[in-house]
């Protein structure tokens, strides 16, 4: 019978913790940019890279209005984030949802971000980011929108030269 308890009491032990930890709350803190925010969960915090896209930067044409439409869909959301790795600026890399709207996805096909087809095989999300083209939505309204790692590099080439 004592053997009993003491099982019966680590089982409690073990469902009382877990239920606690599936109620801790993860948020969007802050968004950097269309592509990068501060994650809060519980009481660690750590920037995440949304995958398989890439986004205007914030200085960059559309930039902040991109930022505007990540954060609209995630203020207030419910949010769900799944870690696949880090990168080289020790950010996060994963996957990100609010409101059981897939970010990555909804970036895409609205025209807010590109298709990251450097790190991303995703054919899925390229076809949703040619079908925004196609439609002229969000950055795709512009003339010749430049991508944001030809951005990237012009300003670094940029920088140096000053």
């Amino acid at each position: 019978m004592p053997r009993f308890i003491i099982y019966f009491l680590l089982a409690l032990i073990i469902l009382l913790a877990l239920s606690i930890r599936a109620h801790a709350t993860v948020n969007v803190d802050y968004v950097y940019d269309g592509d990068t925010v501060k994650i809060i969960d519980g009481k660690v915090s750590y920037k995440l890279r949304i995958t398989h896209i890439d986004a205007p930067e914030r200085n960059q044409s559309y930039g902040k209005k991109s930022r505007r439409a990540l954060i609209k869909l995630c203020s207030h959301a419910n949010v769900k984030v799944r870690i696949t790795g880090t990168d080289r600026y020790k950010r996060k890399l994963g996957s990100l949802a609010c409101n059981e709207t897939d970010v990555a996805n909804y970036m895409l096909q609205h025209g807010h971000a590109w298709f990251n087809t450097k790190y991303s095989s995703n054919q899925l999300l390229a076809i949703k980011e040619r079908s925004a083209r196609e439609q002229k939505l969000g950055l795709w309204q512009e003339k010749k929108p430049t991508a944001p790692w030809v951005w990237r590099y012009l300003n670094k080439a940029q920088q140096k030269r000053q």
